[in-house]
């Protein structure tokens, strides 16, 4: 399923009718006929139904979907918000269809003023008063339409998009539909992702309108969402045959003597989700405290000082072209000798490698270093780290984060894995990967390492790395999903409790 902003959608829609040959009133009515089923499953017959229609297609779905919800037999009232004059093409087709099907509607601009608020006896409002081209503030009567809205106890269904809410940004400027739930016509659109306006959608559900794939591969959004269904697909199986080799001989780097948590939540996570042999190499100092709590691991010491790796680490031969992955980061440190470390990650590591957390720290400081590696680089940081990576504020890097993290990784040759609500995985071609699991339980320290380790882990078991990344950072929202259904609160859940979750999440995805 792809991801689009307001103005693809457009141009979808417009080859679909332009070059394809499928008039706008067929693609109008199908898309109406296709929210009205979703609408008619979510409700109960004794219902008593508002639709809210105004100008523009969504308008004209809005009048199929009163249509087929009166055919049904449904209880519905019908509200036209504009003068049915500036009711234009397509969805004056269909006004006029839904006319001569002998159903009638109200006027809203004829209404007095004390006629104007939501009926108390409606139960259901289905909002099909604006679509995707909302620029700014809404208008009169919109305005206080939308407060109406908002204000009454009714369940509340968007068609495509929440009325108010912009197609392409997270901010929401004055009033917006607070959707119950929103039917989204196809292909969501990026404020679906972007806070504060995904919190207008309620529980959203995509349905399909019928719009030819070759309208999608002429546009060309790149975007894509990765769930279930893609995971259950892509992740690689198992043969008896194997052995412990066939899964990847990885190093996880990370951990200071003030830090032992973090490189232990990412290696255990690693061995977790399948790696065959793991070398977890931490600072001298905090080996016996790790090497305690990871017994399936090998130990790789690292020269330390004053409980971090030091400056000496760059003299040393650590053979890292042996391994088929690394992963560096967690709870490493941000002195002097951590970036040495990731320098000389960077130039001698020979397959996939991993930056995370305080490696991605020392990273801005490499130069164009970093930029020359013939093999995969993998960043993985969270809004504050990119915002320290580009020189933006966090609060930027979250208003654009699709726009930030394309260029991003287009520029500098690498997959970037911009984590948070709705994590994107971009790789250096432009293409971006939606996650649609997780919840606020994984806002905890420590979190971040799980996601490392399971990183590592898939890269080296996955023969696509924009697989192996999106297939991690689902299955670790999926753990804490799980754990929040099953056992828990967002409130209690802890790091280690998402490493624990992994064996089930993997069963309840990839053997159901």
């Amino acid at each position: 399923m792809q991801v689009v902003t307001g103005e693809e959608m457009g141009r979808i829609d417009r080859f679909t009718i332009e070059e394809i040959g499928l008039k706008e009133e067929v693609l109008m009515e199908s898309a109406g006929r296709a929210a009205a089923n979703k609408i008619m499953e979510s409700i109960s017959p004794s219902d008593n139904v508002g639709i809210l229609i105004g100008t523009g297609n969504n308008g004209g779905d809005g009048f199929v979907i009163a249509r087929c919800l009166l055919d049904a037999g449904f209880k519905v009232d019908v509200w036209l918000i504009p003068p049915e004059s500036k009711v234009k093409g397509a969805a004056l087709y269909h006004l006029n269809v839904f006319k001569n099907s002998g159903y009638t509607f109200a006027d809203y601009s004829s209404f007095k003023s004390d006629e104007k608020e939501v009926p108390g006896q409606w139960d259901v409002i289905v909002d099909t008063l604006l679509g995707t081209g909302v620029q700014g503030s809404l208008r009169e009567p919109y305005h206080a339409i939308v407060q109406s809205i908002n204000q009454s106890s009714c369940k509340v269904i968007s068609v495509d998009i929440p009325s108010g809410v912009p197609a392409n940004k997270g901010e929401v400027e004055g009033e917006a539909v607070k959707a119950s739930v929103t039917f989204i016509l196809q292909s969501p659109k990026l404020s679906a992702f972007l806070a504060p306006a995904d919190e207008y959608y309620g529980k959203w559900e995509c349905v399909d309108i019928g719009l030819p794939i070759r309208a999608y591969h002429a546009v060309k959004p790149d975007r894509y969402l990765w769930s279930r269904e893609q995971v259950s697909a892509s992740f690689p199986a198992r043969n008896k045959h194997t052995h412990k080799g066939s899964y990847g001989k990885g190093l996880l780097a990370g951990g200071s003597i003030h830090m032992t948590g973090a490189p232990v939540l990412a290696a255990t996570s690693a061995l977790r989700s399948g790696a065959g042999l793991l070398t977890t190499a931490v600072p001298e100092e905090a080996l016996s405290t790790v090497a305690s709590q990871v017994a399936e691991s090998t130990f790789l010491p690292l020269p330390s000082k004053e409980g971090e790796v030091s400056e000496e680490v760059g003299t040393l031969d650590l053979s890292l072209s042996n391994y088929d992955g690394v992963a560096a980061g967690p709870g490493l440190g941000r002195n002097e000798g951590t970036r040495t470390f990731v320098q000389k990650l960077l130039n001698e590591v020979k397959g996939p490698l991993v930056l995370d957390a305080d490696a991605l720290f020392v990273l801005k400081e490499l130069g164009e270093e970093w930029r020359k590696r013939d093999f995969p680089l993998i960043l993985t940081p969270h809004p504050g780290e990119l915002a320290h990576l580009t020189g933006l504020s966090p609060a930027e890097v979250n208003r654009q984060r699709f726009s930030i993290s394309r260029s991003f990784a287009a520029q500098h040759g690498c997959y970037l894995i911009l984590k948070g609500p709705h994590t994107i995985v971009t790789t250096p071609e432009g293409r971006q990967y939606v996650n649609d699991s997780g919840n606020p339980s994984l806002a905890k320290g420590g979190t971040g390492d799980v996601l490392t380790g399971m990183i590592l882990s898939f890269v080296m078991s996955h023969s696509a790395i924009q697989e192996a990344l999106s297939n991690a950072v689902f299955l670790h929202g999926k753990a804490a999903d799980m754990l929040v259904d099953d056992v828990s609160s967002p409130h209690s859940v802890v790091a280690g409790d998402v490493v624990q979750q992994l064996p089930l999440t993997f069963r309840s995805i990839l053997h159901s």
